[in-house]
This record gives C-alpha cells, sequence and structure tokens, in this order.
C-alpha cells in the first residue's frame, strides 16, 4: 500500500481514523523506515511502519451541571431541545460537557443499549445541528422507540438554510451514502453505499438563498449534508461538504424542527416543535 502516511495507517489500522494516524505521526509516536515521520510523508511499498498508539481513555461519563433546555421528561422518555455546539457523546476530545454529562445530571436512570458512553442515547444529531433529540430512560423504552426508527414511524423534520435558488419545489433525493473514496473524513452519495432518502422541499427562496424543510425517511450519517450538497445547494456555513463564505455562521445552518412518535408506553402519538435558533433566523432575516 502507498500513499500518504496517515491515509496508509489509517487504511492499515481499522481502529484508527486518519486524524488519528496523523495526530500520532505529529506526537512522534510513528516511523517510518527506523525514522520519526510526518502526516504528510509519502509511503512507498515495501516500507516499514512502525506506531505506538496509546491506551485509550475510560469514555464513562459521569452526572454534570450542564444547561439543557429540557421540553419533557417522564419515567420512560426525554426530549431535548439541543443547542448548536453540543456534541452528543462522549469521544476523544470531548470527553465533558456532551449531552450525555448533562442528561445523566437530571439524575434518574438511563437506557444501557448505545453502551456506557451513551447511556440514553435513541439517535444523535452532528456537533453543529441544533434542535430536537430524543432520550430512553429505561431499555425497553430505547427498544420500542429503536423500532420506530427502523420502521419510519418515527418521523423526524429539520429546516435548512442552503446556497443557491432550489428549483425543485417538493423532490425525494434519494442516493446511496458511503465514505467518501478519498476522504475518510466525510461521507458521499456512492455507488455501493447504505439506502438514504431524504424529502426536501421549498418553505422559501430569499436572495440567493433557499430556505428548505427536510424530512428524513432513513437516518445515515450526514444525510441531509451529503444530500444537499449533491443537489449542488450545501448548507449554509457548512465547512465539510461546502465552502464557506465571509458573513456565513461558523456553523451548518440546520436545526431539528419537528419529532414526531408514539409513547413506548401509552402508544400516545406524541409531537414537539423547536422554533428556528437565533443565529438561523438573522442570517435568514439578513438576506431581505
Amino acid at each position: 500500500m502507498a500513499g500518504r502516511l496517515d491515509r496508509v495507517l489509517a487504511g492499515l489500522d481499522p481502529e484508527l481514523s486518519r486524524s488519528a494516524a496523523a495526530r500520532l505521526a505529529r506526537d512522534g509516536l510513528v516511523r517510518l523506515n527506523g525514522r520519526p515521520v510526518r502526516p504528510a510523508d509519502p509511503v512507498r511499498e515495501g516500507d516499514v511502519i512502525e506506531y505506538r498508539a496509546p491506551r485509550p481513555e475510560p469514555l464513562e461519563p459521569g452526572p454534570e451541571r450542564v444547561p439543557l433546555r429540557v421540553l419533557y421528561d417522564d419515567p420512560d422518555v426525554v426530549v431535548v431541545d439541543k443547542p448548536a455546539g453540543m456534541v452528543v457523546h462522549p469521544s476523544p476530545g470531548h470527553r465533558s460537557g456532551t449531552l450525555v454529562h448533562a442528561l445523566l445530571g437530571l439524575g434518574g436512570p438511563w437506557s444501557t443499549l448505545g453502551g456506557t458512553a451513551r447511556p440514553g442515547i435513541v439517535h444523535r444529531l452532528d456537533r453543529g445541528t441544533s434542535g430536537l433529540i430524543l432520550a430512553a430512560r429505561t431499555d425497553g423504552a430505547h427498544r420500542a422507540l429503536a423500532a420506530q426508527l427502523a420502521s419510519r414511524s418515527l418521523s423526524r423534520t429539520y429546516l435548512a438554510v442552503v446556497r443557491g435558488g432550489v428549483g425543485t419545489t417538493d423532490q425525494v433525493v434519494d442516493g446511496p451514502i458511503g465514505r467518501h473514496p478519498r476522504d475518510r473524513l466525510r461521507m458521499a452519495v456512492v455507488e455501493h453505499g447504505r439506502p438514504a432518502r431524504t424529502r426536501v422541499r421549498v418553505v422559501e427562496r430569499r436572495g440567493g438563498h433557499t430556505l428548505v424543510r427536510c424530512d428524513l425517511e432513513t437516518g445515515r450519517t450526514h444525510q441531509i449534508r451529503v444530500h444537499l450538497a449533491a443537489l449542488g445547494h450545501p448548507v449554509v456555513g457548512d465547512a465539510v461538504y461546502g465552502r464557506p463564505r465571509p458573513g456565513e455562521p461558523g456553523r451548518p445552518l440546520l436545526h431539528a424542527h419537528r419529532l414526531r412518535f408514539r409513547h413506548p408506553r401509552t402508544g400516545q402519538e406524541m409531537e414537539f416543535e423547536s422554533p428556528p435558533p437565533p443565529d438561523l433566523t438573522a442570517f435568514w432575516e439578513g438576506l431581505r
């Protein structure tokens, strides 16, 4: 295998992402043919790579007093309005201040089906995405909600501000999503990816931009951002799937606006809405 050191090392070790491999090289923990190496240094067939990955720190979170807007809380489920910038669960580089830490700070039991690092988490939002997220207090509630996700009876609607004037008022983007063939840190519409469908409806066009409503029919990583970029209309502020312009917010203007599900114990239909946050509203109003 040949190529950049960070790409080659990530390809050889399934436990390492490309960014983690680059970090090891910068920290002096990787040698190429016995010499220290930089992430971008070339690797050729026959070269010998030696590396030492540090022992991972435990990610089991504890309760923290983190401000959290709770819309609903009962012995089975909790609905939270997550602010942009909050990470959902602990990960390397995010060992405190996550949504999980905040949920534990509310007290009471939480589902353990997602593992010790993700108590209560049924589905997730990207760090830069704001809006509604659902958590389960019991394993039974978690199973019931996961079944609704799988059957698509749990409905999630997002609002996004995208670049350009989206021409078709109502369309379904049906494009399989998988890892980008040249960049492991990104997702893309690829031939052999996992099936992914997003319904995109135009809400309003203004100032060379469009406010769209997106309904998820599947739930793949970065699905809405990838599908909108594939249409040629990347989400404003998205540095991964678009190129942010001066004056745009420092995060993708994507907001989980509406959540519908059946209560896992009572079967009652429940619906919650979160208004667009100030940064999205301010950018949209500034286009007048």
